[in-house]
């Protein structure tokens, strides 16, 4: 099993520079406003022969008892709890804190092992930046830059060394859930519903996720990841930098994925924001299953209201399934789940040419399509062309000239002969090409000419 190392200190130390150092990523948002990593946030990284996952936490405020400060408090400590060695990183540059002093008694309180990671120590004399932190008796001090990587190496080395090294292990192959939706619709209390613990922080404040946060858990013997992503409101509203990277990392986090469940909030109407959202979802090819929140807390008159409404604005989503759920209360919740399996059974699907070609030539034969002008498109066979989303390959004469009506009815003939709920589908044309283009005609011999001539002669005799 992996060790796990865990990042601890004061907001704005470079926790998330580190993180994104160690795991050799852009994961983790970094910017130079305090506070910004609220959640715990998992990372795989590699030293050697050694794997390890690593955490990246929220600033720890030991201090604080209400707000959403507390709450990134109580995810540090539950990292801390999870973790095998604690790194604990300060700040060379501002020095010893007070609250250096109350984080570190509440460390060497856990009994985990504990490194001290003085950061930000590029261009100063080693001995000098670390002297003052031999205070916090956590052992020697290691002088590190997050940034430019300098000491990095030797500080994980040493977070190691009692670990025995491990093969290299193969690709995981296993569902990655990106949950999408606008601000305070329960997209986090979804996430910690699904794994069984309160894995991000639920705050009843719109924007309180910033970061993609990437969840392992395991259900019914099948491992799945999900991803946490910062609500995404409309353009206009998005004023602040840190909420603009955050909609980027939503945005990477629909292409990581390949399941994207949409959540939307029984209690408000559907927005055009909703419906931008399934959009981009679509545009990346994601298989898709739309989480219809709160449900719970709805009359029978709002929920009439409710079906109606998505029914008019999100038609376009007929691939996809539709769920009612409580994210509180959990109900509604295994059943989203067994959907999110069949959407990625779709998404991932291998379909055999023959198969393809047969259901194409009967669709032909049910419905020829449309002439366009003077040709009339001929397909002939089909070969898929790639998974999440599924691309079927037509292949066939004068295809350029297909209509983008008969597109659409070939893709819905194609999912219903394979069953193929919850994913978009795509349906690629590719004409043959002419064996005659871009070639000159052979000039005749005198024999063939003459022969030629005889007919034409013979032709107009008979015909005029």
């Amino acid at each position: 099993m992996k060790p796990t190392v865990v990042l601890v200190g004061r907001p704005n130390v470079g926790k998330s520079t580190l993180f994104n150092r160690l795991t050799k990523s852009r994961a983790a948002l970094v910017h130079d406003q305090p506070g910004l990593t609220r959640d715990r946030h998992y990372g795989h990284g590699r030293v050697g022969d050694k794997p390890f996952l690593v955490v990246d936490t929220g600033g720890f405020e030991p201090v604080v008892d209400t707000g959403i400060l507390a709450e990134m408090a109580k995810q540090t400590l539950q990292a801390v709890d999870e973790g095998d060695v604690i790194i604990f990183i300060v700040d060379g540059r501002s020095g010893l804190a007070p609250q250096d002093k109350i984080i570190a008694d509440r460390l060497r309180r856990t009994g985990r092992p504990v490194l001290l990671a003085v950061n930000k120590a590029e261009g100063m004399p080693r001995d000098q930046v670390v002297a003052e932190f031999h205070e916090l008796g956590l052992g020697e001090p290691v002088a590190i830059s997050g940034a430019h990587g300098e000491g990095v190496r030797e500080l994980i080395e040493l977070a190691l060394e009692s670990f025995p090294a491990e093969p290299e292990e193969g690709a995981e192959d296993h569902p990655k859930i990106a949950i999408i939706g606008r601000p305070n619709v329960g997209k986090s209390t979804l996430v910690n519903t699904l794994v069984g613990e309160q894995r991000v922080i639920a705050f009843d404040q719109p924007g309180t996720t910033r970061d993609s946060i990437y969840v392992d858990f395991e259900r019914a013997g099948r491992k799945y990841t999900l991803i946490d992503t910062a609500g995404v409101r409309r353009k206009g509203r998005v004023t602040e930098a840190i909420e603009k990277f955050s909609v980027i990392k939503t945005l990477q986090a629909i292409e990581d994925a390949n399941v994207a469940v949409l959540v939307l909030d029984a209690q408000q109407d559907v927005a055009d924001q909703d419906a931008h959202l399934a959009g981009f979802i679509l545009e990346a090819g994601r298989a898709l299953v739309v989480a219809i929140n709160k449900w719970d807390g709805v009359d029978s008159y709002r929920r009439d209201w409710v079906k109606r409404d998505i029914a008019r604005k999100l038609g376009f989503l007929d691939f996809a399934k539709f769920h009612y759920i409580s994210a509180l209360h959990g109900s509604g919740v295994g059943d989203l789940l067994k959907s999110v399996n069949e959407a990625y059974a779709a998404a991932m699907v291998k379909l055999a040419t023959p198969k393809l070609t047969r259901v194409l030539q009967e669709a032909v034969a049910q419905h020829a399509p449309p002439k366009s002008g003077l040709f009339r498109p001929k397909p002939r066979y089909a070969h898929q062309g790639g998974s999440n989303p599924p691309v079927i390959v037509v292949h066939g004469n004068a295809l350029e000239h297909m209509a983008d009506s008969y597109r659409r009815y070939l893709e819905n003939v194609f999912r219903e002969a394979f069953k193929l709920q919850g994913t978009p589908l795509r349906v690629d044309f590719k004409a043959n090409p002419n064996p005659f283009e871009g070639k000159k005609p052979k000039p005749l011999t005198e024999a063939e000419a003459k022969r030629a001539h005889r007919q034409r002669i013979i032709r107009r005799k008979h015909y005029g």
